[in-house]
C-alpha cells in the first residue's frame, strides 16, 4: 500500500500573496502592529530595475509615520520643478514655462521623490527583516477556497481562508506543497491578479489608446531642463523626461501605434521596437537639443495601460486586494506605486484592529468604500491627464491642440500629490461629519496637516505629523484652549470628568496591559509660562504628550496653530485614525459625540 504523502498545515493572521508596493507595504505595517503576517512571491529574487519610481509628497510622509522617510530621502532624487515645453516656431521645442512641480500648499515635503523601484522595496524589507518578516521566494498559491459557513466568516478569530501553497524550489523529494489556514488574505499580485481571477472579480473599464515607451539612461545632453520633471509636446508626440537619483533620467516616449502592434493579435508586440528605435524617437522630440546615452539603456519596455478599477475589492472581508490588482492606470500621473502603498496603508491598521479583538469585522468594509472611491477618482483624473498629454499641442497647424495653460491647471491639483485624498462618512462611521466648524483647518476624513508645536516640558519644537505614528492607536489631539482662563479651565476639567466616567469611550474599551488611545494635549499659552502639572492627570499621561502653541526659542516659527487648524478659544476634541486621517471633531463639552463615534466600530474587550 503506497504511504500517502504528508502535507503541512499552518495557520497565520495575515497571508499575503504578491512582494511588490503593496504587498510589501501591508506586510511591514502588520509586523509593525505585531500580527502574525507571512508574504510569499513566486518570483525567485528581488526586481532589479526599471517599475514604478516616482513617491508622492504625502506618500513621503506616510513612510516618516513608519520610520522609513529618513532612508528614502537620503537615497532619493528631489524633483523640486516642473518645465513644459511646446513646438516652437522653427519646428522643434521651446520652454513655456517654468512652475513648482508641488503646488499644495499644506505639502509638509513641498517635492516628488524619485528613485528606482527595487530600492524602495528594499527600504520595506529590510524594515520587515528586523522585525522577522522575510518574503517566501519562489512560492506561488495553486488554489484558495473561502468558508462559507457564516458563522466562521463572521468569526475574527476563525481561520476561513484556504491557500495550498506550492514551493518551487524545494530539493528533490522534499515536500513542495503547504496548506495555509488564514483569518485574511491580500492579493497584492499586480495587474494579472491571480487571487481576483480566483474569484471572478471583473476589472471594469477600457484600454488605453495611447502606448509609450520608458527607459532609463545616464544621458549627455543640452537640454537644460534635464535635472527638472519635464513634458515636452513636440510635432512629433509627447516626451516626459523625470530625473532620478545619481545622473539617472527617465523617459517616457510616445510611440505610433502602427510601430508596436501586432495587426494580427492587436497587441503591443516588444519585437517590433527596440530601445534604440525609442530613444530615436525621445531624440526627434527634444530637438533642437541633443540627447545622446552614456553607455547602455540601464531598463526599457513598451506599455499601453488599461484604465480600470475592479468591481470588488474584497470577498466577505476575508480576501482583499490592493495596488495594481484591483486599478491600473498609466503612470504618467505618477500614481501607480502611490495609490498601491496608500490601499495597504488604509487597509493594515484595520485589520490589526480587528485581529486584536478591538474592533468589529465591519470596520473591514471601510477600506473598499474608501479605497475603491478614491481608485474611481484617480482613474477619472487620469483619463483626463491622458488626453490632454497626448494630445496635439497648440500651433498654426493644430488650432484646435492642447492650450499649455489647459495642461497647467490640470497639473497643478492636489491629487498629483496625494495631498487631495479625501474620505467621506462611511457605514460604519469610520469618519464622522459633525462638527466640522470647530476645526476647519482638521478636514473629517483628510489627513492632518503638518504643523509645529512646542512641547511644554521643555519648549522642544515637534512636528505634529510626528506624533501621529502609524502605530495602530488612535489619537485624541484634545485643544484644550486657554487653560489658564478660570472659564476655560473649567470647561476642560468637566470635560475631564466626562471621559473618566464608566461609560466613555476611555474606559469602555480600556484594554489591559495596553491602550487603544493616545492622548496628545495642546494648549494656548506661552512656553515661558505653562505649567503642564496644572492639567488634569487625564490630559498629561507623559510629559512628552503636552504642548503649547507658541513659537519655538528663535521665535522663528510656530504660535499661530490654532488659527491654522481653525481651533477657536473654545477649544475641540479630534479624533486621528491610526492612518493620520481625522475621524471625529467634537465640543469640548460633548464628550458623548466620540462615544458614539467609537461605538461604530469599536469592540468591549471580552
Amino acid at each position: 500500500m503506497q504511504a500517502v504523502p504528508f502535507v503541512r498545515h499552518s495557520e497565520v493572521d495575515v497571508l499575503i500573496i504578491g512582494a511588490g508596493p503593496a504587498g510589501l507595504m501591508c506586510a511591514n505595517a502588520l509586523a509593525n502592529a505585531n500580527v502574525n503576517v507571512r508574504i510569499i512571491d513566486q518570483r525567485a529574487s528581488r526586481i532589479a530595475a526599471g517599475n514604478g519610481d516616482g513617491i508622492s509628497p504625502r506618500t513621503i510622509e506616510l513612510l516618516q509615520s513608519y520610520g522609513l522617510a529618513e532612508r528614502l530621502l537620503k537615497e532619493c532624487c528631489q524633483i523640486h520643478l516642473a518645465a513644459f515645453y511646446n513646438p516652437s516656431s522653427t519646428g522643434g521645442i521651446e520652454l513655456t514655462k517654468r512652475t513648482s512641480n508641488i503646488t499644495a500648499p499644506s505639502a509638509r515635503y513641498p517635492f516628488e521623490a524619485t528613485l528606482n523601484q527595487a530600492a524602495i522595496q528594499d527600504i520595506f524589507l529590510d524594515s520587515m527583516s528586523s522585525l522577522g518578516v522575510k518574503v517566501e521566494r519562489s512560492t506561488m498559491p495553486t488554489s484558495i477556497e473561502l468558508s462559507k459557513d457564516e458563522d466562521e466568516l463572521a468569526n475574527p478569530t476563525s481561520y476561513p481562508v484556504r491557500v495550498v501553497l506550492q514551493r518551487l524550489d524545494e530539493s528533490e523529494g522534499a515536500q513542495p506543497e503547504e496548506i495555509v489556514h488564514a483569518k485574511f488574505v491580500l492579493g497584492g499580485d499586480g495587474a494579472h491578479s491571480w487571487t481576483r481571477k480566483q474569484f471572478d472579480i471583473t476589472m471594469d473599464g477600457e484600454q488605453s489608446d495611447s502606448i509609450w515607451g520608458v527607459m532609463d539612461l545616464v544621458p549627455d545632453t543640452d537640454f537644460p531642463d534635464i535635472r527638472n520633471k519635464c513634458l515636452a509636446q513636440s510635432n512629433h508626440g509627447s516626451l516626459f523626461v523625470i530625473p532620478r537619483e545619481k545622473d539617472i533620467i527617465r523617459l517616457y516616449v510616445q510611440l505610433e501605434e502602427k510601430d508596436v502592434i501586432d495587426p494580427v493579435t492587436g497587441r503591443v508586440d516588444k519585437d517590433r521596437m527596440g530601445p534604440d528605435q525609442i530613444f530615436k524617437t525621445a531624440q526627434k522630440s527634444l530637438e533642437p537639443y541633443k540627447l545622446t546615452p552614456e553607455g547602455e539603456f540601464l531598463w526599457w519596455t513598451i506599455y499601453s495601460v488599461g484604465q480600470r478599477v475592479a468591481s470588488k475589492f474584497s470577498i466577505n472581508n476575508r480576501v482583499f486586494i490592493a495596488g495594481d490588482a484591483c486599478h491600473t492606470h498609466t503612470p504618467k500621473a505618477g500614481q501607480g506605486m502611490n495609490a498601491s502603498i496608500n490601499d495597504s496603508h488604509n487597509l493594515a491598521w484595520k485589520i490589526a484592529q480587528v485581529v486584536r479583538g478591538w474592533a468589529d469585522m465591519s470596520l473591514l468594509s471601510t477600506y473598499e468604500s474608501e479605497r475603491r472611491k478614491f481608485a474611481l477618482e484617480l482613474i477619472a483624473f487620469d483619463k483626463t491627464w491622458s488626453t490632454l498629454v497626448c494630445g496635439k499641442p497648440l500651433t498654426g497647424q493644430n488650432s484646435d491642440g492642447v492650450l499649455p495653460e489647459q495642461l497647467l491647471k490640470t497639473f497643478q491639483t492636489d491629487f498629483t500629490s496625494g495631498i487631495g485624498i479625501h474620505y467621506h462618512p462611511s457605514a460604519s462611521v469610520v469618519v464622522n461629519d459633525r462638527y466640522q466648524e470647530l476645526a476647519g483647518g482638521l478636514v473629517l476624513g483628510k489627513r492632518v496637516p503638518p504643523y509645529k508645536f512646542m512641547r511644554a516640558a521643555d519648549g522642544r519644537p515637534f512636528e505634529l505629523q510626528d506624533l501621529l505614528p502609524s502605530d495602530s492607536l488612535f489619537k485624541l489631539l484634545v485643544f484644550t484652549g486657554e487653560f489658564s482662563d478660570p472659564l476655560q479651565q473649567a470647561r476642560v476639567e468637566s470635560m475631564v470628568a466626562d471621559m473618566q466616567k464608566p461609560w466613555s469611550f476611555l474606559n469602555r474599551y480600556a484594554t489591559p496591559g495596553s491602550s487603544r488611545f493616545d492622548i496628545i494635549t495642546i494648549s494656548k499659552g506661552r512656553k515661558d509660562e505653562f505649567n503642564l502639572l496644572r492639567l488634569p492627570a487625564l490630559l498629561r499621561p507623559h510629559w512628552s504628550k503636552v504642548f503649547v502653541d507658541d513659537t519655538d526659542p528663535t521665535a522663528n516659527f510656530g504660535g499661530e496653530g490654532y488659527s491654522y487648524f481653525g481651533v477657536g478659544s473654545e477649544g475641540a476634541l479630534v479624533a486621528v485614525r491610526p492612518d493620520g486621517y481625522v475621524g471625529a471633531i467634537a465640543p469640548l463639552d460633548r464628550a458623548e459625540v466620540l462615544d458614539a463615534y467609537f461605538a461604530s466600530f469599536m469592540k468591549i474587550p471580552a
